[in-house]
């Protein structure tokens, strides 16, 4: 990885890209630190700090967004309605024939479906800010003496809005002019920025020196897991048939369909998590102040006890398994195939080549998002049992897992855009 980078570094377009991503991850950081107006963060940081009932998912937003929710900054709703946004408008691609035409349109249907994306993200993100002034209004956060309620309100819902469009318009950048996957950037820097925190409250909860020592195995074995399951493929060996133009034969070589273990990567985990909030917020929204609203009580239930991870579970593969069938098409790839005179061995071209690369699919995916779901729900099982507090535990597990991820990734990017450059240094 550093010998990647380190050849990269080598690359004028490739050096501006990436002090480019850097300077923006500055800015990210430093708008960590703009407060928003009559808020209160010591209370704030105490709400947290209890984790109970929908505080744990507030505690996971706080993390991806590097602090910024428990100091009340303008960041502190992360970019999680930017992802709520994107994941509503792939389903309205599937389910909505004009939409789905508008998908296939090239550059100006992905132009045009970005620019919705972008509304839905500022609606949600506007519901979402209400939420959240309620949420911490109820807890008391809300500090504006000699000023209308109204005003007060406005100004801090329209603070975090802005917060999160302004994040939406980062990660855009930093896909497009830096060196790629700007939205797992940001969340990347959040939690690195977390990680220090995060691992003194966790260890000040140990009260021995085995724990310590069970958490060194636990991140060491998870880090080699991840690397495992991120680099895993099922390789579908491919023949061309031979084809003689003029007096020149043509195909006839061998090839293979590399089929990744975990298609979606860390994508699928950000995605449960986004969705798993979204019930707080809506009892937030309509029931802050009536805990024995019907939304409070979802809200709680699916928020604590055992209920919690065996959701994350549950969503952590099914949205592997969405990423994998929108982000994968076995009918293209049996047609393109077809059309090119190859054919998997032993498979008829056509459906059937369709059908056995699904079936292969399916049952990679299942290994990987099984895998991914494990290790992120076993911290959580283990808080659980242990007795220690799912904001110090459970969160090692999910930033560990979207850390990795999102770094190898990136170094594959970069690899990537070397190649394209015909690098020779890395070529050989």
């Amino acid at each position: 990885m550093i010998e990647t980078i380190r050849n990269a570094w080598k690359i004028p377009d490739l050096r501006k890209k990436i002090l480019y991503t850097l300077l923006l991850i500055v800015i990210f950081r430093f708008g960590s630190y703009v407060p928003v107006p009559w808020i209160d963060a010591s209370v704030v940081q105490e709400w947290l700090s209890n984790s109970t009932g929908s505080a744990t998912l507030f505690n996971l937003m706080d993390s991806f967004s590097g602090g910024s929710l428990s100091n009340a900054t303008i960041f502190a709703m992360s970019i999680s309605p930017y992802i709520n946004s994107s994941i509503i408008m792939q389903l309205l691609c599937v389910a909505i024939p004009a939409l789905e035409r508008m998908s296939k349109e090239g550059a100006e249907g992905r132009k045009k479906i970005t620019k919705i994306t972008r509304y839905l993200t500022v609606a949600l993100s506007a519901l979402q800010a209400t939420g959240l002034y309620l949420t911490l209004n109820s807890q008391g956060a809300i500090n504006a003496e000699n000023v209308p309620t109204w005003l007060a309100m406005i100004t801090i819902i329209l603070a975090f809005t802005a917060g999160t469009a302004f994040l939406m318009w980062l990660g855009e950048q930093i896909t497009g002019r830096g060196i790629g996957n700007g939205i797992s950037m940001l969340i990347f820097a959040g939690i690195i920025a977390r990680v220090p925190s995060m691992a003194m409250t966790t260890l000040q909860n140990f009260d021995a020196w085995y724990q310590w020592v069970l958490l060194l195995v636990y991140v060491i074995v998870s880090i080699m897991f991840v690397v495992l399951i991120n680099d895993a493929e099922r390789r579908i060996p491919v023949q061309y048939a031979k084809r003689v133009v003029g007096n020149k034969i043509y195909g006839g070589q061998s090839s293979n369909i590399p089929l990744k273990i975990a298609q979606g990567g860390v994508i699928p985990i950000i995605f449960a998590m986004s969705i798993m909030s979204f019930p707080a917020t809506l009892a937030q929204l309509f029931a802050a102040n009536n805990s024995d609203s019907v939304l409070q009580k979802i809200s709680n239930f699916l928020t604590s006890g055992w209920v919690y991870p065996v959701l994350y579970f549950l969503l952590i593969i099914a949205f592997t398994y969405f990423y994998a069938s929108i982000t994968f098409n076995p009918i293209e790839i049996a047609n393109n195939l077809k059309q090119s005179g190859g054919t998997v061995l032993g498979i008829r071209p056509g459906r059937p080549t369709s059908e056995y690369i699904q079936k292969v699919l399916n049952k990679i995916t299942l290994i990987g998002s099984l895998a991914l779901a494990v290790i992120a729900v076993l911290p959580i099982v283990v808080s659980y049992v242990s007795g220690q507090q799912l904001s110090s535990l459970a969160l090692t597990g999910t930033s560990l897992l979207i850390v990795v991820g999102v770094a190898l990734e990136t170094v594959q990017q970069i690899e990537a855009q070397m190649v394209m450059r015909h690098y020779k240094g890395f070529l050989e």
